[in-house]
């Protein structure tokens, strides 16, 4: 029987068997909500973000989050071996994908990042834009200041 592991906000994990899952008494609803009955109580959930290569997914439960690691029985295999493998990227360094101003600058020299950190706020064609950052790294040093005005593939920030 094919199981999937389920860790819960990565505090509480439960085990689901896929028979299960086909089971739910689960309707979309023309709101891209979805309406769960299950052992006689009502859910509405909502996908907030989803990640299909990380098999990640963050919803809302009658209001409240919920974020779920969701592992099928070769992800399980794989950590019972021991061969899971450390899935981040080192960059070195930040470019701006656009041209704009820096409206905010988050992070400072010697500052340790990780993937999706937001590292600035650079404003383009009256919209702000949330720099994140693509992979790990440590902040080197911040070429530019708030305010600065950037052209595409400027170099802001070099890490080390």
């Amino acid at each position: 029987m094919k199981k999937y592991t389920v860790t819960v906000n990565d505090q509480n994990t439960i085990e689901i068997e896929k028979e299960q899952l086909h089971n739910l008494d689960m309707i979309q609803q023309t709101d891209g909500t979805y309406h769960l009955l299950y052992q006689n109580e009502s859910y509405q959930i909502k996908i907030l973000e989803q990640d299909p290569g990380q098999k990640q997914l963050k919803l809302l439960v009658n209001g409240n989050a919920y974020y779920l690691k969701i592992e099928d029985e070769y992800d399980q295999l794989v950590r019972q071996l021991g061969l899971e493998v450390v899935n981040t990227q080192k960059i070195n360094e930040i470019k701006a994908p656009m041209p704009g101003l820096v409206l905010e600058v988050s992070v400072k020299a010697g500052q340790t990042i990780t993937k999706g950190d937001p590292l600035l706020i650079l404003e383009a064609m009256k919209m702000e834009n949330v720099i994140k950052s693509a992979g790990d790294g440590v902040v080197e040093e911040i070429l530019i200041e708030k305010g600065a005005a950037v052209e595409k593939g400027a170099l802001l920030i070099k890490l080390a």
